[in-house]
């Protein structure tokens, strides 16, 4: 999920397909190795949508997010929090699974928010950090992707864990209920 600064959706293309453009599309698809596992990444784009009830469908959709801002535009970084609250807000009770990037890297000379901040953020968000250039293929794109995929399975494991965990509980639940019925 990204906020609505220029040149924004030239990240998930530049992910996918190793190139930049200035042609917003929506949806991207990937498929990668990751950690010898084979993943398809389904990608939304969001840059440039404003209308909230739009995020929130997009926000209840995906299973991981990207919050990008421009490293150019100090307004940019200061709408990640309220996009991390509206993530918060949409996926509860749920932990939700999210990395930080700063794009546009390689607009260095014009950069407004530095990368502490950008770190900073990160840390309080509890969430890996990036920087990158879309456009140029500065820092690893790919790198943060993948990142975003571990983080997203190994949640889904630990979950899955305690589903079964549960469900074991309540069927050892079950049957001792079952055997106090039968032994009195």
């Amino acid at each position: 999920m990204e906020n609505s600064c220029e040149n924004q959706e030239c990240f998930a293309q530049q992910e996918c397909w190793g190139i930049a453009t200035l042609e917003p599309e929506s949806t991207y698809r990937h498929q990668a190795t990751i950690d010898d596992e084979v993943v398809s990444m389904e990608i939304l784009d969001t840059a440039g949508q404003e209308d909230a009830i739009q995020k929130e469908g997009h926000v209840r959709w995906g299973e991981g997010f990207v919050l990008v801002y421009d490293i150019t535009d100090r307004g940019s970084f200061e709408e990640v929090l309220p996009l991390k609250n509206l993530l918060d807000e949409v996926k509860k009770p749920k932990n939700v699974t999210l990395i930080l990037v700063g794009n546009k890297a390689d607009l260095d000379h014009s950069r407004q928010v530095s990368t502490e901040e950008g770190e900073k953020l990160a840390t309080e968000l509890a969430c890996a950090f990036y920087e990158c250039s879309a456009c140029t293929g500065e820092g690893n794109i790919m790198e943060a992707f993948y990142e975003l995929c571990r983080e997203v399975r190994r949640r889904k494991m630990v979950q899955g864990k305690t589903r079964r965990r549960s469900s074991t509980t309540h069927v050892k639940q079950a049957i001792n209920k079952m055997l106090t019925k039968i032994s009195s």
